[in-house]
């Protein structure tokens, strides 16, 4: 097998087999398209390079100038299985609703973990996403679980398809980094969490205490609610706290993700200093 198949360069026919795989491709733009094939898009290097280090990318779609700028993702794909075509940017654009295409498609495998695999890693920093369905945010959720160590993500019923097109492009490849569960209710999320010996806190205005008054050093699965209506009493109930971020200027309040970064963040360094101290990157200068 060749490294890519040149066969739809631009003004070169295309054959039935390669505009069937694009046309394959396009119906896992809709969620009944993913989850009849079992499979969705991954957009842009960072995100191919991640699905494929995953073992998940089993076709890879991708323009000339993007072949020539990444040509270390191209090559490692197709070293690692994947089905290579390249194609004219029109063809690439029918694959994804971003404004500038940055030339690489992939067709990757879908996994579902279980709740049953995250309580099996012993976590100690998890969130819970109730009915969250907005993609950006969902995806930005999941960077930032990333970011800061949390050791798997949660989505509950309601919520948006962990791989709608929009979600795995905001997480800029985090998807790939740790375990993402879906579709399950909040009070099994929350059950099973609190069996294994994390404390449920529910980010929520209304709390009675902040985060300064909280030891997040212990395990913690933080509950963040809906966009719009944040959590009712009922999604409330299950936490074993509820506590808000503190804020001191004039704003009336964050947006999901700005808090789940805030959450993380203050509970991964807590939860860290606890144990040892933070080792920074090195800055790259010496005195």
């Amino acid at each position: 097998m060749t490294r890519t198949d040149r066969s739809s360069a631009a003004n070169e026919p295309t054959g039935p087999a390669h505009a069937g795989a694009i046309r394959s491709a396009r119906r896992l733009s809709t969620l009944k398209g993913r989850r009849t094939a079992e499979q969705f898009l991954a957009e842009g290097p960072q995100a191919v390079r991640e699905a494929v280090a995953a073992g998940l990318v089993q076709r890879l779609f991708v323009t000339a100038s993007a072949a020539d700028r990444h040509a270390d993702v191209v090559e490692a794909a197709a070293s690692a299985g994947a089905v290579v075509l390249e194609v004219s940017d029109t063809e690439l654009a029918s694959l994804t609703d971003t404004v500038t295409p940055q030339g690489l498609v992939a067709v990757c495998r879908a996994t579902w973990p279980s709740l049953d695999d995250v309580i099996a890693l012993a976590p100690r920093l998890v969130v819970v996403c109730a009915q969250v369905r907005d993609p950006g945010n969902a995806g930005t959720v999941i960077r930032c679980a990333d970011a800061f160590g949390a050791d798997a993500v949660i989505l509950t019923q309601g919520s948006v398809d962990v791989h709608n097109p929009k979600t795995v492009r905001a997480s800029v490849g985090s998807l790939f980094h740790l375990p993402v569960v879906a579709d399950v209710s909040l009070e099994d999320a929350t059950d099973a969490l609190k069996a294994a010996g994390l404390t449920v806190i529910a980010a929520d205005g209304s709390g009675s205490q902040t985060l300064l008054d909280l030891d997040l050093s212990v395990p913690i699965a933080w509950v963040l609610g809906n966009e719009a209506w944040g959590l009712p009493p009922a999604d409330l109930a299950v936490a074993d706290i509820v506590a808000r971020v503190p804020m001191w200027g004039a704003a009336e309040s964050l947006n999901l993700s700005t808090a789940a970064a805030v959450c993380l963040y203050a509970t991964a360094a807590a939860q860290h200093t606890s144990t040892r101290a933070i080792e920074m990157p090195a800055t790259g200068t010496s005195s």
